[in-house]
């Protein structure tokens, strides 16, 4: 089954914990804190994997989490780094932010992309000592990892798309040109999935080809199977326009011709623009007249035009030079440049004071609520170490203009103080 969009969450890894802690040595009297760090949380990262075609591993699994940091040890031992959660993908595939669909990446290579970023490991309390505070009993906290919902769209990475209506010969032509075996039969809708083939054109000379699956009119609707992989279309550099010019099935080649550049104007103006070279496929089997009124027709729309017929193999063998003398003066492959901006970080120590109806004070402050984790409020040093947090972050001042009274009830997070002047 051919998967190219899907929608999956990605957790970074948490920093760890810093450590509170205290040397104990023989004969070493007095020997001070000692906690040392936590570590980094690992981070999520992509990669393109050109063995992959599809995005079917995504539709089973949906949450990948990185693991967390270590938290920090005795004798200023740092916590151990979380390994990196490695995400395999297929080239070509865009990682958007599926909230505001903005572009986060565009993986188009095997060069990792971090994606979500690791949390820092916390403080150990050797950081907190000083002449007025020599036995710190509390440490910093690690910081959450970064979190995302991301919608995956795969928009394959070739450089010439075979396009046309079902059964016009488009999957015989690339099996005539290239190593790639699609399945071939006489029937519309053969094709349900783009094919990638190589095409060898000299020793250090080849170009990738991608057959899309048939169009029909109103496909840039959602009408039939082609409005799924318009997408892919849209990277190619040039476009083989396939075309039964015998009319066989009974359409008229220049209407069929007309209504697919219409598909791909209403899907994409810029696709309508991208360099096209006809094939007038099934010639083998098309009167003279057939042949001279479509070729008139594609030369007063200034386009090249071959004669071809993937059944006989007439006019193929010219085709892949002919292709990559295009290529040549053609731009690279568009890759796609990422516009997700990720939200500012929090300017100072936001916090926010609520009175409830039963007289009560509620802080929230994400910040204040990590020192809290980390503190030993048992401690006279902790306490007022955490009291002048209070203090500085103007938090004390906000509740005396509420109207706080003594042993007033104030809650920060899971935590209740009674409050005393």
């Amino acid at each position: 089954m051919f998967i190219d969009v899907a929608k999956i969450k990605v957790k970074a890894g948490n920093g760890g914990d810093g450590a509170v802690s205290f040397h104990r040595e023989k004969f070493v009297a007095a020997g001070g804190p000692d906690g040392g760090d936590g570590g980094k949380g690992g981070n999520i990262v992509f990669v393109g994997d050109p063995n992959l075609s599809t995005l079917m591993d995504f539709k089973y699994k949906r949450k990948y989490e990185a693991p967390n940091g270590e938290n920090g040890r005795a004798c200023n031992s740092f916590g151990k780094s979380g390994q990196d959660l490695i995400i395999r993908v297929p080239i070509g595939t865009l990682v958007k932010d599926a909230d505001s669909d903005g572009l986060i990446a565009d993986i188009s290579s095997t060069e990792p992309v971090v994606i979500a970023k690791g949390g820092k490991g916390g403080l150990g309390n050797s950081h907190f000592k000083s002449s007025t505070r020599q036995i710190p009993r509390f440490a910093k906290p690690g910081f959450p990892g970064e979190a995302f919902f991301l919608k995956l769209e795969l928009k394959l990475i070739a450089d010439v798309g075979l396009i046309g209506f079902p059964n016009v010969g488009k999957s015989t032509t690339i099996s005539c040109i290239s190593a790639a075996k699609p399945k071939i039969a006489n029937y519309h809708f053969t094709t349900l999935s783009p094919v990638l083939g190589v095409v060898r054109v000299a020793e250090e000379a080849s170009f990738v080809a991608a057959d899309i699956p048939g169009l029909i009119e109103g496909a840039a609707e959602g009408i039939g199977l082609g409005h799924d992989f318009l997408r892919h279309v849209e990277r190619c550099r040039l476009l083989l326009h396939v075309v039964d010019v015998s009319g066989c099935e009974g359409r008229d080649p220049i209407e069929d011709f007309k209504k697919i550049n219409n598909e791909l104007e209403n899907f994409s103006p810029e696709l309508a623009t991208r360099p096209q070279i006809v094939l007038a496929n099934k010639c083998d089997i098309a009167t003279e007249e057939q042949r001279e009124q479509f070729a008139a027709f594609i030369k007063e729309q200034g386009l090249e035009l071959l004669e071809v017929s993937a059944a006989t193999g007439r006019g193929l063998d010219k085709l892949p030079g002919i292709v990559w003398e295009h290529l040549k003066e053609l731009p690279p492959v568009v890759i796609y440049t990422p516009n997700y901006v990720r939200p500012e970080p929090e300017l100072g120590r936001r916090y926010e004071v609520v009175k409830e109806e039963d007289g009560s004070f509620t802080v929230t402050a994400d910040w204040l609520e990590r020192i809290l984790q980390g503190s030993d409020v048992d401690d006279y040093e902790s306490l007022q170490y955490f009291q002048t947090q209070l203090a500085d972050s103007g938090i004390l001042e906000e509740l005396v203009k509420l109207g706080v009274q003594e042993n007033d009830t104030v809650r920060i997070g899971d935590y209740e103080f009674d409050y005393l002047f």
